[in-house]
């Protein structure tokens, strides 16, 4: 019961739910989420280990990038994502987000 209760504690946040909306459209690195976000590094990571902790993201070493990306192993976890996913998608916030990741990549951030 207590990781069913992290799953809805990690998404009662809205820089968590933002995180989430980006990876919905793909894989990303640290550097390519504070591009997006402008939050400091260590904040971002932070919010990444809580999602990796309630199972709604899982990470991979890449060279020396680490992608992170939303959990597909399990289909409730999977569409509560969608469905959180959903819930953010009509905000300014949002939108403005995905508009600036179409323009990220990790060989753009400016610690890469």
């Amino acid at each position: 019961m207590e990781n069913k209760i992290d799953v809805f504690k990690a998404l009662g946040d809205s820089n968590r739910l933002r995180i989430l909306s980006m990876l919905s459209e793909r894989s990303l690195c640290v550097c390519e989420i504070n591009s997006v976000l402008n939050i400091s590094m260590s904040t971002i990571s932070s919010h990444l280990k809580i999602l990796r902790n309630a199972g709604l993201v899982t990470s991979e070493k890449d060279g020396r990038w680490i992608f992170y990306s939303v959990c597909e192993k399990d289909q409730i976890i999977t569409d509560i994502i969608k469905q959180s996913v959903a819930f953010v998608s009509n905000e300014s916030e949002t939108k403005s987000d995905l508009q600036k990741l179409k323009s990220v990549s990790p060989d753009k951030c400016s610690n890469a």
